[in-house]
């Protein structure tokens, strides 16, 4: 079913994208208190999948997003907020007690880093609706079918082994639909181990055509002997160009179905300010963006930020170094916003930033 942004009408594109994962209502101590220093939260909704979403729907990009909430106000008011970003939610289920027993939607708190002191993310996510709901009700191939782009992270697999089931169910049909499917690892520490993370992401790499990071995963030297180690072993946290071409390189050779790798590399210099640039892989080439350095006001959905700014790119065609530099100020930018989502339709703003143009705008 065909879709039209009624934010920017004459941004219409032929892509039909969604995103699959989980929502949670954020509450976040305000002017950089800890939870236990204070005595109110500042409430809003996010997650690695939904912030894509209204981060592409906001850019004029048709988007929906599938999940499992409780059919009751806090369910109900997640889905409002998505709505009110024009993303589509028709897919999502709303719940019954009978169905997901615990009935609750997931929840984080997030304590905003000041100077020396970094952010910090508390979840209560356990029992969630959507690592409780049945998923042989789903038809996936009816669920995929409408759409031509699927994006997945390795946040939601890490939740319930059903949810990782649902999750590589959706790559296997996604693939046999001929949808272009792109995966973020995203991994998080709280939520499973480094070596379970790797072991179920790089199941999913035959599946995946736009990669973000390059971790979690296996890319072994020698896939018989995994004492000859990995080769991103030999790299460092912050490559150069070289450095980093080489791993790209090595995915593909591995995985020849990805089309496209990108990952974003951080610098940090405090709890408020760091650095972003980028590495991306493309037909056949690495690129690499500009640095920028800025100012934080809330890091987190930065890396969704990214990601969305890469996918828009692709899908508009830009060329290869517009489309890295697009992704770092989408990014940037988000860090000057308050709250997960990236609620950014200004064009004109992100290509000034991507241009290095700081300039008021009269």
């Amino acid at each position: 079913m065909k879709h039209e942004n009624s934010i920017l009408k004459n941004q219409l594109d032929p892509t039909r994208l969604i995103t699959i994962g989980e929502i949670m209502l954020r509450l976040t101590p305000p002017n950089y208190y800890k939870v236990r220093m204070t005595n109110s939260f500042d409430v809003s909704y996010g997650g690695s999948e939904a912030n894509i979403a209204l981060s592409l729907a906001n850019l004029g990009i048709d988007s929906t997003f599938f999940s499992v909430v409780p059919n009751n106000s806090l369910g109900k008011s997640a889905i409002r907020w998505l709505r009110s970003n024009d993303v589509h939610c028709t897919p999502i289920i709303l719940s019954t007690p009978e169905e997901t027993p615990t009935h609750r939607l997931g929840s984080y708190f997030y304590e905003s880093g000041y100077g020396i002191r970094s952010g910090k993310v508390t979840y209560d996510r356990k029992h969630s609706a959507i690592t409780e709901y049945d998923y042989s009700k789903v038809n996936l191939k009816a669920l995929l079918k409408p759409f031509t782009w699927l994006h997945l992270s390795g946040i939601t697999p890490a939740l319930d082994k059903s949810c990782a089931d649902f999750i590589f169910n959706c790559l296997k049909t996604a693939n046999e639909l001929g949808l272009t499917v792109s995966f973020d690892g995203n991994f998080r520490a709280a939520l499973w181990t480094w070596e379970e993370a790797r072991d179920f992401c790089t199941k999913c790499l035959p599946y995946i055509n736009v990669l973000f990071g390059i971790e979690p995963y296996h890319l072994y030297k020698d896939p018989d002997d995994y004492s000859k180690g990995d080769w991103k072993d030999d790299i460092p946290f912050q490559p150069n160009l070289e450095e980093q071409d080489l791993i790209f390189k090595k995915f593909i050779e591995a995985y020849p179905n990805i089309e496209v790798i990108a990952r974003h590399v951080r610098y940090v210099h405090s709890g408020s300010e760091n650095s972003l640039m980028a590495y991306m892989w493309y037909n056949g080439q690495t690129y690499e963006s500009n640095l920028l350095r800025f100012n934080i006001l809330d890091r987190v959905g930065g890396g969704d930020a990214f990601a969305s700014g890469m996918m828009y790119g692709l899908i508009k065609k830009f060329s290869p170094p517009d489309i890295v530099n697009f992704g770092v100020a989408l990014s940037a930018i988000k860090h000057t916003l308050h709250g997960d989502g990236n609620i950014t339709d200004d064009l004109d703003d992100v290509k000034q930033l991507m241009n290095m143009n700081f300039e008021i705008k009269r």
